[in-house]
């Protein structure tokens, strides 16, 4: 049965994640294990065993050092892929997507299937020993299927960094272009349906540190509300961002491993380099004087 809203337009579910607004409370995975753990929904999902099963995980992403030091937590779960590599290996049925955009893994076609957890990229499929099926976050499809309006995960998320969507996929792809949505390893080309909003702040690199000067009594004071330009010889592009209260400034979006950096001081209406040196992953530079 193919999945319209009331226009005719076709339509499916998405899940978007807010990475800045995750606290790692745990929620989504706490009760996603409470809805599946010993409960069988059949033509939906055998049951999971108590431990060692998540078909939701939160990555723990750190940057910086020191003083500066930026935590970042990213909900991870089956992207329910629209080119999806799953559907294509299983070639039987036993993984399948449904019209309103949903990956589901046949707990019955699928028993035995072992080989099927390495064909998600993501790393998503778990392998239930105890039933001997591969399985995914399947978007909790039996409730959904009940009337719910989201998944449990959502509904369990107390800062609504996850959000479960119903929508025209017009609709959709205009939403990702206007908010600027990304989405884990575009690269794979699978075009997956979860959605991640800030996730540079987790899989970008931190440039981070403090701007200070001299005082007339030798003293060092912060200088606050100075404007500090980093130029990075990876892209060649200038970031520009403006000290807090401390002195203290950070960049962040720097996608390559390694580069050169330069770091400049507007003050005064005069400018100044303060720090040029190589970077490898994140850094906090510390103290730099004016």
């Amino acid at each position: 049965m193919e999945h319209h809203n009331g226009e005719g337009s076709m339509t499916g579910w998405a899940l978007v994640v807010d990475v800045s607004l995750c606290i790692n409370c745990r929620n989504c995975v706490l009760s996603t294990k409470d809805e599946y753990t010993g409960n069988a929904f059949p033509g939906y999902s055998a049951p999971h065993p108590p431990e060692g099963l998540e078909t939701i995980r939160v990555e723990r992403h750190v940057r910086g050092e020191g003083a500066l030091v930026d935590v970042t937590y990213v909900p991870t779960m089956c992207n329910h892929c629209d080119n999806a590599p799953c559907v294509k290996a299983a070639a039987d049925g036993s993984i399948y997507k449904r019209p309103d955009g949903v990956v589901m893994i046949d707990p019955v076609k699928s028993r035995g299937r072992r080989d099927l957890v390495k064909t998600c990229p993501y790393g998503m499929i778990e392998w239930n020993e105890q039933e001997q099926v591969p399985q995914n976050w399947n978007f909790d499809a039996h409730l959904l299927d009940a009337g719910w309006k989201e998944p449990r995960c959502a509904q369990a998320c107390p800062t609504r960094a996850i959000r479960a969507l119903d929508m025209p996929d017009e609709a959709l792809q205009e939403m990702v272009r206007k908010e600027n949505l990304s989405v884990i390893h575009p690269e794979f080309g699978t075009k997956p349906r979860v959605f991640y909003r800030h996730l540079d702040d987790a899989l970008s690199h931190l440039v981070a540190g403090n701007v200070c000067e001299a005082t007339g009594d030798g003293r060092l004071q912060n200088l606050e509300g100075v404007e500090v330009v980093l130029h990075d010889s990876a892209d060649g592009e200038e970031r520009t961002t403006t000290t807090d209260t401390f002195g203290d400034f950070r960049f962040s979006g720097l996608t390559e491993q390694t580069s050169t950096i330069e770091l400049r001081v507007r003050k005064d209406g005069s400018e100044k380099v303060i720090a040029t040196r190589e970077r490898s992953g994140s850094v906090n530079l510390g103290t730099l004087l004016y």
